[in-house]
């Protein structure tokens, strides 16, 4: 389960005690931020006096390389975040990495813009992977010792953190290894009138687009947004953009266009970087002779 944590710039990476997995012989050695860095320059001194007393270059190499490394994170098959205000959204974290004794365990933060900050932890299920799960919510969680909430100051680009830990005790830390966009969920209406209608008279399409308030727990129109007007023939299954309207200070949509045949209308907006994509229900208008 996902929990709400103090920035990682007051945390520890060690100091808790972990159960070990089973493979593991003991317990995973936690290791400070920057250990595997000041580890390398240590063991390169060591390197040099082994070779000066006949050591290979081969074991010099293989030394260096033991220390583990996290490749890259996927947030939720690669998809943005979309949040609601009722529902809480769960999603997996997949980190990827290697270490010549196999990853063991991995600590996961998730940040994002004015604080915004998720933790959690995992055992890897394989040698290269580690995928843990997110619960996030626009409500606080009820009987949780954390009962953080989102705000709407939160949504946008969020980064990934990752500690992770190798069956043999080292351990790296890598920063911004991912990113995601964690997002207010979108709404959109249509309207077409009237039904039904003469051929070349005059269609009047309206609609709203509403997104998520994560402070209020509402959905509210979402003003001077670029919404897209499409049109889809009776016998057909792919929609044309016949026009773009920005919506009102209150979020809603109006045009008129000249009916021509049989068909669906719908609004379709693509997003920000704070706010999902929406799609109305195609609105069937009749067009008669």
């Amino acid at each position: 389960m996902s929990r709400f944590a103090a920035p990682s710039s007051v945390r520890h990476s060690g100091g808790r005690a972990i159960a070990p997995p089973i493979s593991a012989a003991g317990a995973p050695r936690r290791t400070p931020v920057g250990w595997a860095a000041s580890r390398g320059v240590v063991v390169g001194a060591v390197a040099v006096l082994l070779v000066g007393v006949g050591a290979s270059a081969d074991a010099v190499s293989d030394t260096a390389a033991s220390d583990p490394m996290v490749s890259g994170a996927i947030v939720n098959a690669a998809h943005d975040v979309i949040v609601g205000i009722t529902n809480s959204v769960v999603f997996p974290v997949t980190l990827t990495g290697a270490d010549d004794s196999g990853l063991s365990f991995a600590d996961v933060d998730l940040k994002g813009p004015h604080g915004g900050f998720y933790t959690t932890d995992v055992f890897c299920e394989t040698a290269t992977a580690c995928t843990t799960v997110f619960t996030v919510n626009a409500h606080p969680a009820p009987g949780s010792d954390d009962p953080v909430d989102l705000a709407n100051a939160n949504a946008g680009t969020w980064s990934v953190d990752a500690l992770v830990d190798a069956n043999d005790g080292d351990s790296v830390f890598a920063p911004g290894v991912g990113s995601f966009g964690l997002k207010r969920a979108a709404r959109l209406t249509v309207n077409a009138s009237p039904e039904p209608v003469a051929k070349g008279a005059r269609i009047t399409i309206t609609g709203k687009l509403v997104r998520a308030n994560w402070d209020t727990y509402r959905y509210a129109g979402y003003a001077g947004q670029a919404v897209k007007l499409q049109f889809r023939p009776k016998a057909s299954s792919t929609y044309t953009t016949v026009a773009t309207v920005n919506t009102s200070n209150t979020g809603t949509l109006r045009t008129t266009v000249k009916a021509v045949k049989d068909g669906y209308w719908r609004w379709t907006f693509t997003g920000t970087t704070t706010t999902g994509p929406a799609k109305a229900t195609g609105d069937y208008v009749d067009v008669r002779p």
